[in-house]
């Protein structure tokens, strides 16, 4: 099932919606994949920053411009901080992934216990190719900020299609209409 909004609605709307949607998520599990993946918005190489558990729950997103420490730590605070802290996460050999998890523990003195394993981030992966396909069918991002709202606005609707919200049994439709509404 395809959702059309009007251009002006999406991409005003879509942070809102975003909020709407964490509200009524189902929970997800205590085993995080987290990894981020490359687009060009003007030019540049951006980051979005992604977590699914192990079942495929989207956990959260972030796009930042620069792949750092600190831009992964803030990815890892707004995720816990949306949803409960993980057992375990999974990330690749990234250098910053791993920084940002043992900077929050030290910090939080909670024990995230951190694999790294190029084949658990597989779910990842996978997950990331539905936004590449997105977006490659566009002309691409002309700024930063429209390129949030555009994301944040795709990142629902994959929620939404894969049932994440609270109550299973309502349509796709019928749950956007809730969040829209």
């Amino acid at each position: 099932m395809l959702i059309m909004l009007p251009f002006s609605a999406g991409y005003k709307f879509s942070p809102l919606m975003e909020m709407q949607m964490k509200k009524p998520k189902v929970q997800v599990s205590g085993r995080w994949r987290m990894d981020q993946t490359y687009i060009k918005i003007k030019g540049q190489w951006c980051y979005l920053y992604r977590a699914v558990d192990r079942s495929g729950n989207t956990v959260d997103f972030l796009l930042t411009k620069r792949r750092q420490r600190m831009s992964a730590q803030s990815f890892v605070i707004k995720a816990i901080s949306n949803n409960c802290r993980p057992r375990v996460i999974s990330i690749d050999k990234s250098g910053s992934n791993t920084a940002a998890v043992k900077v929050y523990n030290k910090r939080s003195f909670s024990k995230i216990k951190i694999r790294q394993c190029r084949y658990l981030n597989n779910i990842v992966g996978q997950d990331h190719r539905f936004i590449k396909r997105r977006i490659q069918r566009g002309l691409g991002f002309k700024n930063f900020e429209s390129a949030r709202r555009t994301l944040s606005g795709i990142e629902v609707v994959h929620m939404l299609r894969k049932n994440q919200m609270i109550r299973p049994e309502i349509s796709m439709f019928k749950s956007f209409w809730k969040l829209a509404s």
